[in-house]
């Protein structure tokens, strides 16, 4: 994550399905409770991590992530395939250029 400059990073199964999600609170919590960075990643993943259709409206998108307190959202197809992730500084970026193009 630090690496590429991530939020999160999200675990799919061998069909390419999400299975759970890493985010920077947990590693928040990892350092919290004193854990090593040998820790298998399953022990601190949120599982059956909170997904949204990639034929999403961006405002479904928001309202889905405001309501349930999440800040990252696995964008999945029909087949419930992984295929992005839209997260809260995506929206916030698009809000910042939309504003640029108005003045």
């Amino acid at each position: 994550m630090y690496e590429k400059k991530v939020g999160s990073v999200v675990v799919v199964d061998e069909a390419g399905k999400p299975v759970g999600i890493v985010t920077e609170r947990d590693l928040v919590y990892v350092c919290a409770k004193g854990l090593s960075a040998d820790t298998p990643i399953w022990m601190v993943m949120t599982e059956n991590p909170i997904t949204i259709g990639e034929d999403a409206l961006l405002l479904d998108a928001v309202e889905k992530m405001r309501s349930l307190n999440v800040r990252h959202l696995p964008v999945v197809d029909k087949e419930g395939k992984l295929v992005g992730i839209i997260s809260v500084r995506d929206v916030l970026d698009l809000a910042a250029f939309l504003i640029r193009i108005r003045e």
